[in-house]
C-alpha cells in the first residue's frame, strides 16, 4: 500500500470509523472481535456493536465503530482482524 501524506488523507483524525467483520456464526466470535477493537481503541464501547447473521445463519457480520487516531492504527487493526483465526473477511 502506498504511503499517503496526512494532508491527502480522506479521513480526519480522530474520527468514528466503522469496520465490518465477517466470520462463522459461532460462540465467542463477537467477543473476539470486541477484544481486538479494545486493543486499538481502549475507549471502545461494546454496546455499539451491530450484528447481522447471514441468510442461512452460518456466518455473522459484526460492525464495530472505533475511534480512528491514525492511518497506522487503522492499518494495524485491519491486519490484526484479518489474521485472526475466527475472521473470514474485514471490510
Amino acid at each position: 500500500m502506498p504511503d499517503i501524506p496526512p494532508e491527502q488523507s480522506l479521513i480526519e483524525y480522530p474520527s468514528a470509523f466503522p469496520i465490518k467483520v465477517m466470520g462463522a456464526h459461532v460462540e465467542g466470535f463477537v467477543e473476539a472481535v470486541v477484544a481486538v477493537a479494545v486493543q486499538f481503541d481502549p475507549g471502545f464501547d461494546a454496546g455499539t456493536v451491530e450484528t447481522r447473521p447471514s441468510k442461512a445463519g452460518n456466518y455473522l457480520g459484526v460492525t464495530i465503530t472505533v475511534t480512528a487516531t491514525s492511518r497506522e492504527q487503522l492499518d494495524e487493526l485491519y491486519r490484526t482482524l484479518s489474521t485472526h483465526p475466527m475472521v473470514k473477511v474485514v471490510l
